[in-house]
């Protein structure tokens, strides 16, 4: 029997999904092909940090956490994310937007 190590002992799905449906989120980090991508070699970058995408669908996966399927513009790739490895452009805390500033503003143009 495989025992699958997982992230952490937290069960993201017994809370709400932290994205939904149709909303503007921004990659946190770069995603690089684990191998689940089709048509693009292993290790071959998907999604650049900053590149702006859609949530598209969400599911779960181990019955532990949420993957978000994430539109992204630019490259036009379709990818799973978990939240960690993302963060929204469309509810922003206001201390945030506060400190942002005049540039709060700039991200309503970013599509």
């Amino acid at each position: 029997m495989v025992d699958i190590a997982r992230d952490s002992d937290e069960l993201e799905i017994a809370s709400p999904p932290r994205f939904h449906m149709g909303e503007r989120v921004i990659s946190r980090t770069v995603i690089r092909n684990d191998g689940t991508y089709n048509g693009k070699d292993i290790g071959e970058v998907l999604v650049n940090k900053g590149e702006v995408g859609f949530v598209r669908s969400i599911g779960t996966f181990l019955q532990q956490f949420y993957i978000y399927a994430v539109e992204f513009i630019d490259s036009g790739h379709r990818v799973g994310m978990r939240a960690k490895e993302l963060c929204t452009l469309d509810h922003l805390p206001e201390e945030v937007l506060a400190q942002l500033g005049e540039r709060a503003t700039a991200l309503e143009d970013i599509r």
